[in-house]
């Protein structure tokens, strides 16, 4: 096969090596554009109020499963996902659209069931529905739902303005979405094989929720705002702690060390994975679909969070040349793998 005819798949250069490839070949041509493709949300506007702008998608058998995800729970999901964008620019989520490909073994009370969960999470985030469009689809559930937020010019965080000695900070706790759709599957597959055995969910319930019910961490974003802290580089842990620190460090041009003592994992998700036979550190690592937020602040800032209950510190920014690593229990220095969810 000559080189013009060579043939390259997606799975060889991943879905963020996509983005770069496309990105590539594109340039803004409006001087409102201040930030295109390459974080969590597109930002434009020429006023101290700027506009942001995400967009996420959502396809039955590769991001949900309907034998388990009820659809409540999935158009609150669906919106949920792309609200944490526009947290992690330090934003407030403003109106969405909703866009739905549907096969024909949907039905009408099924979708007004869709719609109830996005009308809570839009109650949640205060947000408005303002359109979308719908079509049909040859097989399967398909939701893209786009966000438009807003943020003050001064306030507006990026995943590049990471500096040296800045604190690494994360809220909430890591690993509790993985591992409930570990046990979610778990309880499929048993249902399979014996049908008239019922799911045993009770005991996972807060993992299992942390999957199937996620929320976007806006009481996070307006406690900053009240502590007058504004992050130097923020972004929203979908695809796992690890792959997020390599977003920060690669846009920030630094090095990362964390601390595997100052993850922040639950009970609950330490035992879960215990029980599976998986590390809990690898799972808090790279489980993906947290939507905690990942973000550095200066030394000067600490003193504003460091009572913060939700609110853990887990390292700090270093120089670029020391790359990524993680000092173990035991002070041993790894270096960090992103192995987060890969989309090809």
């Amino acid at each position: 096969m000559s080189e013009q005819q060579k043939r390259t798949e997606i799975g060889e250069i991943g879905e963020f090596g996509l983005i770069d490839q496309i990105s590539s070949k594109f340039t803004n041509k409006n001087s409102s554009t201040l930030k295109g493709i390459g974080d969590d949300a597109a930002v434009f506007g020429s006023g101290d109020l700027l506009q942001l702008l995400s967009t996420d998608m959502l396809l039955e058998g590769v991001h949900f499963d309907l034998s388990y995800m009820p659809l409540q729970h999935l158009g609150y999901k669906a919106v949920a996902v792309n609200v944490s964008d526009i947290a992690a620019m330090n934003g407030l989520p403003k109106q969405i659209t909703v866009s739905l490909g549907l096969s024909n073994r949907f039905s009408v009370e099924a979708i007004e069931e869709l719609y109830k969960g996005i009308q809570f999470a839009c109650e949640d985030y205060s947000v408005d529905l303002v359109g979308g469009d719908t079509t049909s689809s040859p097989s399967g559930l398909v939701i893209s739902v786009a966000v438009i937020g807003e943020v003050q010019k001064e306030k507006v965080v990026y995943r590049k303005n990471a500096k040296e000695n800045d604190i690494i900070c994360v809220t909430g706790d890591l690993g509790g979405a993985f591992l409930g759709l570990q046990v979610l599957e778990r309880e499929k597959a048993v249902f399979k094989e014996n049908p008239e055995m019922q799911p045993d969910l009770e005991k996972y319930d807060f993992i299992v929720k942390r999957q199937l019910k996620p929320s976007a961490r806006m009481d996070v974003i307006h406690e900053l705002g009240d502590l007058g802290l504004v992050p130097t580089s923020m972004i929203d842990i979908s695809d796992g702690l690890a792959s997020e620190l390599f977003h920060i460090a690669k846009n920030s041009e630094v090095g990362v060390t964390i601390y595997e003592d100052k993850l922040p994992i639950a009970k609950m998700t330490y035992d879960t994975a215990v029980e599976f036979n998986m590390d809990p550190m690898t799972c808090a690592l790279n489980g993906g679909e947290d939507y905690e937020l990942l973000f550095t602040i200066g030394q000067n800032d600490f003193e504003k969070i460091k009572n913060h209950a939700d609110i853990a510190t887990i390292g700090y920014v270093d120089k670029r040349a020391n790359g990524l690593k993680m000092v173990t229990k035991n002070n041993n220095t790894v270096a960090l793998q992103a192995q987060g969810w890969k989309h090809f």
